[in-house]
């Protein structure tokens, strides 16, 4: 920028005019100085009889909530001394309490309506004005003086039930209201639809009413409350206190004081006064007021001052604009000078030629755009008009419109006049007036309901609304209470596995210790698991001692440590039941509940190997046997039928065993249960469908678990038809189980492979697995694992065959590898295999290992090692065989030859006898 004596001059003085409008503009501008009624100098005597409306100014009153007040007649005692009592009602959010006093002076409050829980009604029927407030202990009546204020009640006692409810609930979950919209915003943007807001009866509502003198019908005897003599007597003690201008008493809440009123007036009028000279009128007026009331302030006067502060913003506004165009002018005249510097400022004419040649092409630009604009101008023109056109067509079809309009209604004007005439003539004229009114009373009924059923849409509506957040509530509750209900079970499970190791150190303790600590054993096994739950009122499951399908969930054990390890074993399900539910059965649970019909995937072997929720483990298992098996119609009957006609050589095994099946199980152990006939007809009738096998020690499991899913015998049946002929190999139920024999060869090859430490540790000790897996395999861990286990176990099983077994089997060892790697005696390892498999707790931690750690194998890999081992196992059965063979053969040459010597009569009787 060129430096020009006298242009930097012009400059400043125009950034001072500048900054003098916008000083002046900003405080008159101001929001706050429209509302509160500030003017001119030449309007000092309007403001000075109106100066409490300087005080509050906008931002105040936003940030100042209005308070829920008003007179409304309450009905007390009911039956024959039933009477409305002219009460003053306050709403106190912090409780969400409607307090009522007799006057709105008084401090002590009468009584209160509690309404976070209440609902809101009225009926059609009542008087005027009538509604009610309906609480979860009584019911409340109450009487506003006309409609308009009984729906103005209804409608801001619904929103400061919504508010209390809203923010009770963000105090109680840790929300921070930034993060939450307004729940005054949510209310009216979700009951706007069914119940529009209602304005607000200023005449009988508001901090107005409070402080104005008391009515006649609050300060009547008749008024005084009967109930509340001792708080009736304070109130009338305070009031006389008060009117007594020495004393400085306790005021009403509802009260003003004029203190804080100047000190706001004053504090306000300093401000503006700092803001431009010209409005130091407020203290002046305030003088002159001298602390009077609001009360006293005239309407007509306060409209004319907001019409002089309308009339100086339009004198302002104007002024505004001249000055920006003199703005302008001055910004063009300082551009021409400053162009005019730099030609005078040019040492030659080359460079003057070339700031007009400059200047020759701006002017042609301008002169294209001009021409651009007036063609545009032009376009538009031609469009307005054609637009003008348009708009009188419209205007005369419109008119037409019109005229017809005014030809039909003229036509109904008669056609009505004939319809009267007639009518007046067949019934008189009262009667067609009280016709008339009866329209314009069912009308007005019809308006009436209307308006209840706005009220009561919204009504459901929000009560709806708070009874989802109460349930949200309730289940952040209730998940809170599992989890520390878990947590209990863990520690108490913890404190029994002390117990456990102190009682097995009982040999190398003092007789002192060792009673305290047989004490506490003994208090640990008497004390019952679902005892905590059993005082408490959380809606909790009872813990029950069954489970789902019976089965105990502390088992019955006469030794002493094998009592502590049930209870250990009942708490660690628990904790891991509890843990689990919200995270991972429910969401498990409603995939299950998706799945329409059932095909074989990749997704349903997946959720399979999770375990199948007891609503649907029927209905798949029943599924997963129909389609290995064919169900013939009255196959099942006809087979009962057989063995009620003769009987199978099995049927005295059978009946041994029945008796020993499942004895954890209630449905059980009963001789007379309805369990034991089903199980009975189901083993009698697979004796005859495959006499091959005709029964097998561990098939009255097998059938005893698939009556305990699939309920039905029929289903229980076919099912153990398909787990015997299908599923599990050839000669596995045979006379001499050779199919499960090899598959324990088959489980030793694959736990030497997977787990190398713990089968060197066997050997080491010369353990025997088979005698601890054989019943493993033969009735697939029933009696084994725990019931919730187990059925999982079961759930794969029939879904993806007998590698599950093996998939298990190794799992179970890996579970508790680590524990058995301590222990280095050949009785205390065949010890804590006996029961080991009862202290696994966690399924999914076992289902993972057997599907996911152990690098599992295919069902080829395990058909492969069966065919090899079982040709070895005939060849030793061969072996075997033979050598009986030959005993056999040189046991009867050995008697030829004895008889061929000659003996007695008496060695011979000896001899024979012997044999």
């Amino acid at each position: 920028m060129y430096k020009v004596d006298g242009n930097d001059k012009v400059a400043d003085t125009h950034e001072e005019t500048l900054q003098e409008t916008e000083a002046l503009e900003k405080p008159l501008n101001d929001e706050s100085i429209a509302e509160s009624g500030i003017h001119c100098e030449g309007h000092t005597k309007g403001a000075t009889a109106d100066v409490p409306s300087l005080a509050p100014t906008k931002d105040y009153e936003e940030e100042k909530p209005k308070k829920l007040c008003g007179y409304l007649y309450k009905q007390g005692m009911k039956g024959p001394l039933k009477a409305w009592k002219y009460r003053f009602f306050c709403y106190d959010d912090r409780k969400c309490h409607l307090l009522y006093y007799r006057m709105a002076s008084d401090v002590c409050a009468l009584g209160s309506i509690d309404l976070h829980a209440a609902t809101f009604h009225f009926s059609m029927e009542a008087e005027e004005g009538i509604f009610e407030i309906k609480t979860p202990t009584k019911p409340y009546s109450l009487k506003a003086i006309n409609n308009h204020a009984k729906m103005y009640w209804l409608q801001q006692l619904q929103q400061k039930r919504w508010e209390y409810c809203n923010n009770a609930s963000k105090i109680h979950t840790g929300i921070m209201s930034s993060d939450v919209p307004d729940s005054k915003d949510d209310l009216h943007s979700a009951d706007d639809d069914f119940f529009p807001p209602v304005k607000t009866p200023t005449e009988v509502v508001g901090i107005t009413v409070a402080s104005m003198p008391a009515p006649q019908e609050s300060t009547s005897l008749q008024n005084i409350s009967l109930k509340h003599p001792w708080k009736e007597i304070q109130n009338t003690v305070r009031n006389i206190c008060s009117s007594k201008p020495t004393q400085t008493i306790s005021r009403s809440i509802f009260h003003f004081e004029e203190a804080e009123q100047a000190t706001e007036v004053e504090i306000s009028a300093k401000q503006i006064g700092k803001m431009s000279p010209s409005l130091n009128f407020a203290r002046k007026a305030r003088k002159l007021n001298g602390g009077s009331n609001h009360e006293n302030v005239s309407n007509g006067k306060r409209n004319n001052l907001q019409l002089q502060i309308q009339a100086v913003t339009e004198e302002l506004k104007s002024q505004k604009d001249l000055v920006k165009l003199l703005h302008r002018a001055l910004e063009s005249a300082q551009e021409e000078k400053r162009a005019c510097t730099e030609y005078l400022s040019a040492p030659e004419e080359k460079d003057r030629l070339e700031l007009i040649r400059h200047k020759v092409r701006q002017i042609e630009d301008l002169t294209q755009r001009l021409e651009t604009l007036e063609q545009e101008k032009q376009d538009l023109e031609q469009y307005v008009r054609f637009k003008d056109f348009h708009i009188g067509e419209l205007k005369e079809h419109v008119q037409l419109l019109m005229e017809k309009n005014s030809a039909k209604q003229e036509v109904i004007m008669k056609q009505s006049e004939q319809l009267l005439s007639q009518t007046e003539k067949n019934i008189g004229i009262e009667t067609l007036q009280e016709q008339y009114r009866k329209i314009d009373s069912l009308m007005d009924d019809v308006n009436a309901y209307k308006t209840q059923n706005q009220f009561l849409n919204s009504e459901i509506h929000q009560v709806t609304q708070l009874w989802r957040n109460t349930a949200e509530k309730e289940t952040a509750l209730l998940m809170k209470c599992s989890y520390l209900e878990a947590k209990n079970c863990q520690i108490e499970s913890k404190y029994l596995i002390v117990l456990r190791k102190l009682q097995e150190a009982l040999p190398y303790l003092d007789a002192e210790y060792c009673e305290v600590i047989k004490r506490l054993i003994e208090d640990a096994l008497q004390s019952d698991i679902k005892s905590p739950l059993q005082s408490s009122t959380v809606p909790f499951r009872a813990v029950s001692e069954y489970d789902d399908y019976g089965f105990m969930i502390i088992p019955e054990y006469e030794v002493e440590h094998l009592k502590l390890l049930a209870k250990i074993q009942a708490l660690e399900i628990r904790s891991n039941k509890l843990l689990t539910h919200d995270v991972v059965d429910k969401p498990m649970r409603m995939k299950w509940n998706s799945i329409g019909v059932l095909f074989h995937s990749t997704e349903l072997k997946t959720l399979v190997r999770c375990g199948i929720p007891s609503e649907h483990r029927k209905r798949v298992w029943k599924w997963l046997t129909s389609q290995r098996m064919r169900i013939i119609d009255n196959h099942y009957q006809d087979l009962l039928r057989k063995c009620e006609s003769a009987q199978h050589p099995a049927f005295q095994q059978i009946e041994l065993d029945i008796h020993r099946t499942l004895t954890n199980n209630k449905h059980f152990n009963s001789p007379n249960s309805e369990f034991i006939q089903k199980l009975r007809r189901v083993l009698f009738a697979l004796s005859w469908q495959n006499p091959t096998i005709g029964y097998c020690q561990g098939l009255n499991r097998l059938a005893a678990v698939a009556l305990l899913v699939l309920e039905d015998e029929e289903s229980a049946f076919y099912c153990l038809v398909d787990i015997v002929e299908n599923i599990m190999p050839a000669e596995y139920y045979s006379n001499n189980l050779s199919g499960s024999q090899v598959d324990q060869r088959v489980f030793k090859d694959f736990l030497s492979e997977k787990l190398p430490r713990l089968t060197a540790h066997f050997q080491q000790h010369k353990i025997d697995l088979a005698l601890i897996t054989f019943n493993w395999f033969l009735v697939v861990f029933v009696d084994s694992l725990v019931s919730d286990i187990l059925l999982r176990v079961w759930d794969a099983f029939l879904y993806e065959g007998t590698k599950v077994i093996f998939r298990y089997a190794l799992a179970i060892f890996k579970y508790n590898e680590e524990e058995i790697l301590k222990l280095n005696n050949e009785t205390e390892i065949y010890q804590y295999l006996s029961f080991f498999t009862k202290t696994i707790c966690d399924g999914r931690k076992l289902m993972n290992i057997a599907f996911n750690e152990m690098n599992p194998f295919p069902m080829r890999l395990v058909k492969n090692r069966r065919a090899a081992h079982m040709e070895k196992f005939k060849a030793e059965l061969a072996e075997l065989e033979n050598l009986k063979q030959e005993y056999v053969k040189s046991k009867e040459e050995l008697r030829s030859t004895e008889n061929d010597m000659g003996v007695s009569d008496d060695e011979d009787d000896t001899s024979t006898f012997a044999t």
